[in-house]
């Protein structure tokens, strides 16, 4: 950031005053410019035994395997991105459930947030950021071919989850929650 998006002037990197961490400060109106993490929402969809995945149209990783899910816009709950990120991406309607996992990755400014969610009806449709849609039972999850550690982590956790029993509705969900390292690999 060189300029002020409020007033056009330059921008010093400095501690302003009753702060602890380096900002980006307008020199002439004093505006102090955040930069904050994004969050990235999701979901987990569900019908039967199965897990809806979505194969990337777009950077970065096109063509590997993902969760529906993308930034939040302002103005929505992280549910209701989550919701619209998968009708989106994988022309599916669901029923929200519980947030299921949260993803710490710092290196990359951003937040992962999935939610369990119920398919209403088998029926699905590739979005624009989709080469593809279908439904995979655990034992067929593309795991090599999957975008993203968080994407990784969150499906061993529902699958390992699902198998003690814990989502079956007779259990409290326990938020999952890690961080991502710069180096992880799927």
């Amino acid at each position: 950031m060189k300029f002020c998006s409020h007033c056009a002037a330059s921008i010093t990197v400095k501690i302003p005053l009753d702060d602890s961490r380096e900002r980006h400060v307008c020199d002439a109106c004093g505006m102090v410019h955040y930069q904050n993490p994004r969050n990235v929402v999701g979901t987990i969809p569900v019908f039967g035994d199965q897990v809806l995945l979505c194969r990337r149209a777009i950077a970065p990783r096109h063509g590997y395997w993902t969760l529906p899910a993308g930034f939040m816009e302002l103005g929505e709950s992280t549910s209701a991105g989550a919701a619209r990120e998968t009708m989106e991406e994988a022309g599916a309607m669901v029923t929200m459930g519980p947030l299921y996992s949260l993803l710490n990755v710092a290196h990359a400014e951003q937040v992962h947030l999935f939610y369990l969610a119920s398919m209403t009806s088998p029926v699905f449709s590739a979005g624009e950021e989709s080469l593809e849609v279908a439904l995979f039972s655990e034992h067929d999850i593309p795991w090599q071919e999957l975008a993203f550690p968080t994407v990784k982590q969150t499906l061993e956790w529902f699958f390992i989850d699902r198998a003690a029993g814990i989502l079956t509705g007779n259990h409290p969900v326990t938020v999952r929650s890690r961080d991502i390292l710069p180096a992880e690999k799927i």
